[in-house]
This record gives structure tokens, C-alpha cells and sequence, in this order.
């Protein structure tokens, strides 16, 4: 059983946020950041909470399905900046577009959040007869955990979400789901304060660094180096089960980290950027956001079409990665 992807909803925020303006916090410029990660610009929420981008999104993508909220059974929320420790922003996001028949749940997968969300609703949708739509959403505020003193990290972020309502269907539909745990700290921030004379090491064998709590850490040649190698492994090991080639997908999809990750990734694949679906340049890396944004973006302007034939891959912190390939 496959999927239909009925309808998208996106929310951005208002507040931009160029290159030159990160010259006012750490010594850098537009050309040492767009040549080294391909980004202009990226969104910057301010009074805007996680769930609210999530609700704006969801509430767009059910108008745009047609159907009511009291139709959806399943509400997946994706996020790593969710605004309380509990509720889930699901729950909250339920009562805001008025879901009152919809069971509510986050998943935290990082950057692969929305490929391991989707997939899931997919699983839930094939063993429940009764279950009729699903509604995923993707939201995240990242500009709240960057550490603004770390120039490597912080030009990359930004904030955003999109949501899809989706339903049962016999669409071509493949998927893989992965992790690699010994490289959880090469992307992480923490919530837990350990002692130095605490000899369990925040729970990481090779120890930790010592960023400033709460803040996201990330090992930028660890990441590059795990990510251009998982990106092509997740298309193949789908490509095999299915019995496709890279010729037969329209469009790639790719988590939007950073473009010199998809360009190596591309040509490791052997496929040309100009079938790939690049939004990195004016959202900058959003997470578990990434993959819908650019989704619904190039649906949007037409790019993207009914019947298409797409493969959605994603990595991030964890270290997670997977990808789906499917119809549209």
C-alpha cells in the first residue's frame, strides 16, 4: 500500500535574516558563507512560537485538502525545538486546528524527521481500517538553540513549517529508515547538566564538548563526511527493493543541510543537480522542515507534478537517515 499526498501547507516567518546581517555577530561575510553553504537568507521566527508555524501550516494544508479537521484520525508532529518538555506540539497543534477525533503524537528524528514521520503514517494508515487521513506536520524554530558566538554553525539555520494531509493509497511507495548512534555527537545540544566529577559522559563514548547548555553543537566534517554517503546509500538500497534506476525518478528531494552536501552526494549518485529540488538558498537548514518546504515549494511553482515519480531522502542528528521513494 502507498500514500497520497492530498494537500501542503507552509508557514514561514517574516523576519529575514541575510548574510550580511550575521557580520554584527561573528566575523564573516555573504561570499565566505554562500560559497561555502549556498545560502542567502534564511527566516527567523521571533514572537512566533514551534506550534503556532505548525498550526498555520496545518490549518492551510486542511483547507486546501478539502476535508474537515474532525475527519483526521492521526496527527505525526516533527520537531527538535519544541516549546515545552510536554505536551507534544501534536497535542497542541490538535486543538488549535480543531482535530477533535485525531490522535497526537511527536517524533523526534532531527533532520530525517519527516521522512521517518510520513513513513509511519503510511504504516498506521495500512493497519487501521478505520484511520482515513493523517495529517504530518513539520515545524521548527532552530534560531532559538544556535549559538550566535559559533560562526560555523549559526549561519546555517533557519526556521519554518509545512504540513501534508495525507491518505490511503496504490501509489508506487518505497521506504528505508536507518540510524548510526556512534555518531550522536557529532550534531546534538543538551538539556542535561552533568557534573564534572560524574564519570558517565552525557551518555557519548568519546566524550563531549563543551558547549553552552541548550545550544546545538555540530562537527561540520563529521556530518559532511556521514551525509554524502548515507544520501546515495538510502536511494540505492530503496532504487533495489522496487526494481528502479535514477533514470526513472523525476525529482530528488533532499534535505536542504548545506548545497556542497547535495552536489557530492549528486555526483555520487551520478545524477545532475537539475534534478534536484534546492531551497537551502533562501530557507536555510530547517530541520525536519527541509524536505516539505522544498516540496511544497516546487509543487507550488509547477515543478513537481501529478504522477511524478519522487525520492525523498533525509539525514541529520541521531545520527538518522532514510528515504522514500513514491509517487505524487
Amino acid at each position: 500500500m502507498g500514500i497520497n499526498i492530498m494537500s501542503f501547507g507552509y508557514y514561514v516567518p517574516e523576519q529575514t535574516l541575510t548574510n550580511n546581517d550575521f557580520t554584527r555577530f561573528v566575523e564573516t561575510n555573504d561570499e565566505w558563507i554562500r560559497t561555502r553553504t549556498g545560502i542567502v537568507e534564511r527566516r527567523m521566527a521571533g514572537w512566533e512560537p514551534t506550534w503556532y508555524m505548525g498550526a498555520q501550516a496545518s490549518l492551510k494544508a486542511i483547507e486546501k485538502a478539502g476535508i474537515s479537521p474532525e475527519d483526521i484520525g492521526l496527527i505525526i508532529t516533527t520537531t527538535v525545538t519544541s516549546d515545552f518538555l510536554t505536551p507534544s506540539m501534536a497535542s497542541v497543534i490538535q486543538d488549535k486546528v480543531g482535530a477533535v477525533n485525531s490522535a497526537a503524537f511527536d517524533l523526534n528524528a532531527a533532520c530525517t524527521g519527516f521522512i521517518y514521520a510520513l513513513d509511519t503514517a503510511r504504516r498506521f494508515l495500512a493497519t487501521d481500517d478505520n484511520l482515513k487521513y493523517v495529517l504530518v506536520v513539520a515545524t521548527e524554530a532552530l534560531s532559538r538553540f544556535i549559538d550566535f558566538n559559533d560562526r560555523g554553525s549559526c549561519i546555517l539555520f533557519g526556521d519554518g513549517a509545512a504540513a501534508v494531509v495525507v491518505e490511503k493509497s496504490d501509489k508506487l511507495y518505497a521506504s528505508h529508515l536507518a540510524s548510526d548512534g556512534s555518531g550522536a555527537s557529532y550534531l546534538c545540544a543538551r538539556s542535561l547538566n552533568i557534573a564534572p566529577e560524574v564519570k558517565i559522559e552525557n551518555g557519548f563514548d568519546d566524550g563531549f564538548t563543551d558547549n553552552p547548555l541548550h545550544k546545538l553543537y555540530q562537527n561540520g566534517k563529521e556530518v559532511y563526511k556521514f551525509a554524502t554517503n548515507v544520501l546515495p546509500k538510502s536511494f540505492n538500497i530503496i532504487a533495489s527493493k522496487i526494481g528502479i534506476t535514477k533514470e526513472d525518478v523525476d525529482w530528488f528531494i533532499p534535505h536542504q543541510a548545506n548545497v556542497r552536501i547535495i552536489e557530492t552526494a549528486a555526483k555520487k549518485l551520478g545524477v545532475s543537480m537539475d534534478k534536484f529540488v534546492v531551497t537551502l538558498d533562501h530557507y536555510g537548514n530547517t530541520s525536519s522542515a527541509s524536505i516539505p518546504l522544498a516540496f511544497a515549494e516546487a509543487v507550488e511553482d509547477g515543478r513537481i507534478k501529478r504522477g511524478d515519480k519522487l525520492a525523498l531522502i533525509g539525514f541529520g542528528a541521531g545520527l538518522t537517515y532514510g528515504g522514500i521513494v513514491m509517487e505524487y
